[in-house]
């Protein structure tokens, strides 16, 4: 005899057939919402923006797309770079900033749905580990050239200091000189009696005559002219050795300079990227008010716009040569700071449903905007030091150090109030590389911290112990021979391995996670699946270019050189390493993930290449379509009669949160 049939018993025979899922959502939302706060958001768009822009726009495109552009047909040089920001710059910075969204991890978790090659993450660890080691050395050196200008008059203007050697020259002494001789002594002037001291006592301090003078000139052939700033760079700031092999002494000053550079990093991270969300609204806005202000002093000077002119005037012959196409793309490509992992890293923090393309537009653009204003800019100037100089621009524009440590603060030590100027120069320069360091500390803690969340809980703490860890490795780089080293890292550790990164990520996600898969993504979180553009260039344009970069960058290698002096063939070795450590990261964990498979080889292989279980979007509430959880729920039967046609024993229930109706089905 079956029992009675009560209202309560009905009610819970409703409940196992069609269970109420709305207590489920609430808690799906929570969790979420926990998770979300607990992993960290940005505060707004804004301060995403402001943080992608940051380290995009870096030291790069103040001190190399100029020189690049000089160098490679002035305004011809735009053609190839627009068209490789379009098929090499813009399609991984998309593709990075969209996987890093939807996942919402870091380079260590950004891959789970490729496991074979996760090793992608750990090799972006690495690259960004040894760029936080050097680039806050770079730092140092801006901060202290930026202490050295709060004085009456910059001090690596003229001859008489300590540091200064018989070579250095003022600038306003050496017009229309090239060589130093008896000869062209006497016809420049050089002997007038209101310029004899000045020129005895700067050139050669041990002549104190005329006659002195004119026999040490005949007795030289020529004399090299040193600026002053070069000597305030090589002998005060570096205090530089004769090579590699030669350490010296610790800087004691730089050392705690760097101290503070990292000081002031670990107080904007303290609190995550809601700390140095709030921190960019001053690093990344600034330099474009310092920009424009040197730019408007710059055009007021003699001779700016022959710089300007010369910046653009294009040399059409050289769009010929391959080398300016590689160029090109390569200051593209490093440019957007791609393969790093910030970019993964900082849109990890995005909201789910963010717009990732309108993101990517607009940090791409404003990054190529800011190299082309930052031309400008840079070539009023260095064309106003070629008018002092009354030499031709070519023989004033350098890039890199060179720019910003000796030419630029040259140029500025010409112009009236000298200090405001450096001061704005330098504190833009330290802006620029505080956003970078931004993004690069906060890829290394974010990734650890993914890998094992109990971290976030003491993330502060964790973060101060990744900065005295760098800080430690950085003490080698401010000894006297520590730019050597410096120089050997920037050249090796973050090149050949990020090209390799980049083109390794793209075929990854086309060919194997798959292009449909991942334009999928997309859609899931933009609600627009990706067009044409996006999938041509992904699975073959961008890779087939970068390919191109990385087969052309071996094959016209040569051994390492700064200035005149030729890296020894062990430094070289050293640097070839760095590449290896990072590198060989890549084919060691895809071998580790077929090898600890079960199966045979090729399945193994079919394995490795399948998405791990937590491949998904982060929060359950993002978790539609294809990702959407399944439950399987148990329950005990109603009627233990085997022809009960209320419930088979074995039945099971399967729903989805998001779904409104519940299918019943037997297993078997």
């Amino acid at each position: 005899m079956l029992p009675r049939a009560t209202k309560k018993s009905i009610k819970s025979i409703k409940n196992v057939v069609a269970p109420d899922v709305s207590n489920d959502i609430r808690s799906v939302n929570s969790v979420g919402q926990d998770s979300d706060e607990d992993r960290g958001n940005w505060t707004n768009k804004a301060e995403f923006l402001l943080s992608m822009i940051g380290y995009a726009v870096g030291l790069g495109n103040v001190w190399r797309f100029p020189y690049l552009a000089f160098q490679n047909g002035g305004g011809a040089f735009l053609i190839p770079y627009l068209i490789m920001l379009c098929v090499a710059g813009l399609p991984i910075f998309f593709l990075e900033v969209s996987l890093g969204q939807f996942c919402s991890q870091g380079p260590l978790g950004a891959f789970r749905g490729v496991p074979i090659v996760k090793g992608l993450g750990f090799a972006m660890v690495v690259i960004s580990v040894y760029v936080g080691i050097y680039y806050n050395v770079v730092i140092t050196y801006t901060l202290f050239y930026l202490f050295s200008s709060f004085t009456a008059d910059v001090p690596w203007r003229g001859c008489g200091n300590p540091w200064n050697t018989n070579e250095c020259v003022d600038s306003h002494l050496t017009a229309n000189v090239t060589c130093l001789t008896n000869n062209t002594a006497n016809s420049t002037g050089l002997f007038l009696e209101n310029n004899l001291t000045d020129f005895a006592s700067t050139i050669l301090p041990n002549v104190s005559s005329a006659a002195g003078l004119n026999q040490s000139l005949v007795n030289t052939t020529c004399l090299d002219r040193v600026s002053p700033s070069e000597n305030y760079w090589k002998n005060r700031v570096l205090g530089l050795t004769d090579g590699i092999h030669n350490l010296g002494s610790v800087r004691l000053e730089l050392v705690l300079i760097l101290m503070l550079a990292w000081a002031i990093i670990y107080l904007c991270l303290l609190k995550g990227v809601k700390s140095s969300g709030k921190a960019v609204y001053f690093t990344a806005t600034f330099p474009y008010v310092v920009l424009t202000i040197l730019l408007v002093r710059g055009l007021t000077l003699d001779g700016a716009f022959d710089g300007v002119v010369y910046f653009f005037k294009p040399r059409w012959e050289l769009l010929k040569e391959s080398k300016v196409w590689k160029d090109a793309a390569t200051q593209i490509f490093y440019s957007l700071s791609a393969s790093w992992g910030g970019l993964i890293t900082l849109s990890s923090y995005n909201k789910f449903n963010n717009n990732c393309y309108r993101d990517s537009l607009i940090v791409v653009l404003t990054n190529s905007f800011t190299s082309i204003y930052a031309g400008v800019a840079v070539f009023s100037v260095i064309g106003f030091m070629a008018n002092v100089l009354k030499t031709d621009i070519s023989k004033v524009v350098a890039d890199g150090p060179g720019l910003a440590f000796v030419v630029y603060p040259e140029a500025l030590s010409q112009m009236p109030i000298s200090p405001l100027w450096a001061v704005l120069f330098f504190l833009m320069l330290f802006t620029l590389g505080l956003d970078t360091m931004f993004a690069t500390l906060e890829t290394i803690v974010t990734s650890f911290t993914d890998v094992f969340p109990t971290l976030r809980r003491h993330k502060a703490l964790f973060t101060l112990a990744v900065c005295v860890v760098l800080f430690l490795l950085g003490i080698p780089l401010v000894t006297q021979g520590g730019f050597y080293y410096l120089h050997l890292m920037d050249s090796y550790a973050a090149s050949y391995t990020l090209i390799l990164c980049a083109i390794v990520e793209m075929l990854a996600i086309s060919y194997i996670y798959g292009l449909d898969r991942f334009c999928d993504d997309i859609k899931l979180m933009t609600g627009k699946a990706p067009g044409l553009y996006w999938r041509i260039t992904w699975s073959f344009v961008s890779p087939a270019v970068l390919l191109f970069i990385f087969i052309y960058s071996l094959a016209n290698y040569k051994p390492l050189k700064l200035n005149d002096y030729a890296f020894p063939p062990w430094a070289n070795a050293i640097g070839w390493l760095t590449v290896a450590s990072s590198a060989l990261l890549i084919p060691a964990v895809a071998i580790f993930q077929v090898a600890s498979r079960d199966g045979s080889f090729f399945e193994r292989l079919k394995s490795a290449c399948k998405p791990e279980r937590k491949w998904r979007p982060y929060l359950k509430q993002d978790r539609t379509g294809r990702y959407a959880p399944k439950t399987d729920i148990f329950f005990p039967p109603v009627d233990n009669r085997s022809d009960s046609p209320i419930c088979d024993s074995k039945a099971r229930l399967f729903y989805s949160p998001d779904s409104s109706m519940s299918s019943m089905t037997s297993a078997t």
